[in-house]
């Protein structure tokens, strides 16, 4: 979708240290207590002020330069939201104007019974608060029976004042369900149980006693080194791949969102927070603008995003551990999203020179404004900056099953096409798609079928893949009729012309391909014959377009007609253009 233009809407958190995007369930996000004075506004630095000198915070100074000398439209690219998401909320002021929504505003008929047990008070001990989140805040608490009995526990109370739309109750269940679902993962906060009474609803989890990730960039000058930044994002990629290969996006990944176990440097990382969550398949978009402004991805702002959004925010932590600063940075959270929108981070400023290429790379290829191009979490696991780290495991990858179908369902012209395209991929590229390979369970014969998708799935599924629907889109995967498959032409099927593209060999990758192209795959073709190939009706206009795709002395297809045909243009295309 394009952009919401409208006035532009300075929210309370617009004003705070760490501006949050509205969501549809509280237009007036509450910052983390106690993280008031980390973010002096009035720098691009996430650090306090005592770090403003040191070389490695030089962006501090020319950061908002940099933004402020592009000529950004007047509107802001936000939405101007706050009336529809405070009806949806519940939380309307007598003497502002509501459009009537239903059920969404029938408050007096909620049912606020979760089915949860009511026996919250005979098994805990509630103790102090030490964390405020959006729509609660979390105590620890003492078990006093059962399996976990002495026990210390982080229990999250979630006010049922606060559930005034059916919305804000649907997303309480939906984050229950979601931390039941998927509990188990070492570096996702363990979820024991759920309990409720009239006044809240009690979610019980470990106790991660070790702090936030932002506090130990804090405690460490504000960066981390290349080493010790890889054991961060190795363990924050392998929580995000496990979630996304069950359909679930977090939608609000920041380092005050993960923990560490205990204050030893090796503690294990822990993901938290899945009050944002959602369900998603590879096949739908989602259109609800949630988040925290500094790490929100331009497709949200856009209306229009997946599990990309999760690997832009992973990008900007990314970007902070490596060199202590936000790559993106403004006054106001308006400012924010245009710079998210327009910007590009700076890659030249101090420590940048000085650290590895593959590391840059790494950062970019996650902070690419074209989430078609953004590595997925599977696939940065697999790039060459993590390769050597040690025990890395590649999960399998949602994203393999949609390119499968795209190259069953192409036309046999661009199936010659990928697979010359496959020849030229490197040792690195290849290395994720023979893990990807590996992990559909080939035969003794080194080939799959369309039913592997499916035992893998089901192999590495949890509930949350069926209550994301993501089983139905491997079902329907797996029922699409094509033979087998080897290593070579899976990986014709399996290859991102996209991701291809957005790196700086993507030239070299299209001329080596067209040339292998030249030598097994071209052959003289009519445009009436490419049409057909495209699924495209005759007409006119589309013949006209189609002329540049084939070379005229031969009558072979051209390099700029074999580069679109890469991408599967479709008739849809051709009617944007």
């Amino acid at each position: 979708m394009g952009l919401c233009y409208a006035k532009p809407f300075e929210s309370p958190q617009s004003k705070s240290n760490n501006p949050t995007v509205a969501t549809d369930d509280d237009p007036t996000v509450v910052p983390q207590t106690g993280k008031s004075l980390k973010f002096p506004f009035y720098s691009p630095s996430p650090l306090s002020s005592a770090f403003k000198n040191s070389p490695a915070n030089s962006s501090v100074t020319s950061t908002p330069l940099r933004f402020l000398k592009r000529p950004f439209p007047p509107p802001s690219p936000a939405k101007h939201i706050r009336s529809l998401l405070a009806r949806r909320h519940g939380s309307v002021k007598p003497n502002e104007a509501s459009i009537p929504e239903g059920s969404e505003c029938d408050i007096v008929a909620l049912d606020k019974n979760f089915g949860f047990s009511k026996q919250f008070v005979n098994h805990y001990d509630l103790g102090e608060e030490v964390g405020h989140g959006h729509f609660g805040y979390t105590c620890s608490a003492t078990a006093k029976k059962g399996s976990l009995k002495g026990q210390d526990v982080a229990v999250k109370v979630i006010p049922k004042s606060k559930m005034t739309t059916v919305i804000a109750i649907e997303d309480v269940r939906r984050e229950v369900n979601i931390l039941r679902a998927l509990t188990g993962h070492k570096n996702l906060v363990q979820f024991y149980d759920a309990y409720e009474d009239d006044d809240n609803v009690y979610v019980v989890m470990e106790l991660c006693k070790g702090g936030e990730l932002l506090d130990r960039i804090l405690s460490r000058g504000g960066k981390y080194s290349e080493e010790d930044a890889k054991a961060v994002m190795v363990q924050i990629l392998s929580i995000v791949a496990y979630c996304h290969l069950q359909g679930v996006v977090h939608r609000d990944l920041k380092p005050e969102n993960f923990l560490f176990v205990s204050k030893d440097e090796t503690s294990t990382l822990k993901a938290i927070d899945f009050g944002l969550s959602d369900y998603v398949k590879p096949d739908e978009r989602l259109n609800d603008i949630v988040g925290s402004a500094y790490y929100v991805a331009p497709e949200v702002l856009h209306r229009s995003y997946g599990t990309e959004a999760d690997m832009w925010s992973i990008g900007v932590i990314a970007y902070i551990l490596l060199c202590g600063s936000r790559p993106f940075w403004a006054r106001t959270e308006s400012g924010i999203f245009r710079a998210v929108l327009k910007a590009d981070p700076s890659f030249d400023e101090t420590p940048w020179p000085s650290l590895s290429s593959e590391a840059i790379d790494f950062v970019k290829r996650l902070l690419n404004k074209d989430y078609r191009k953004r590595l997925t979490a599977a696939q940065a696991l697999s790039h060459p900056w993590l390769a050597n780290y040690q025990d890395i495991k590649i999960p399998l990858d949602m994203s393999i099953y949609k390119h499968v179908k795209a190259y069953i369902c192409s036309s046999s012209l661009r199936k010659s096409a990928l697979k010359a395209l496959a020849k030229t991929l490197t040792v690195a590229q290849l290395a994720y798609l023979r893990e990807q390979f590996n992990l559909l369970g080939p035969s003794k014969n080194g080939v799959i079928t369309l039913q592997n998708f499916k035992m893998a799935a089901i192999k590495y599924s949890t509930d949350a893949m069926k209550d994301s629907r993501v089983f139905d889109y491997v079902n329907m995967v797996s029922s699409l009729h094509y033979r087998k498959l080897d290593f070579e032409e899976f990986c014709a099927a399996a290859v991102s012309v996209h991701q291809l593209e957005g790196i700086d060999s993507w030239e070299q990758h299209a001329r080596s391909a067209y040339e292998f192209f030249e030598k097994d795959g071209n052959r003289p073709i009519m445009i009436e014959e490419l049409a057909s190939e495209l699924g495209l009706s005759p007409s006119v206009p589309v013949h006209v377009v189609l002329q540049d795709w084939i070379r005229h002395s031969d009558g072979k297809l051209s390099f700029l007609g074999f580069v679109r045909l890469l991408h599967g243009f479709s008739s849809r295309t051709f009617q944007k253009a």
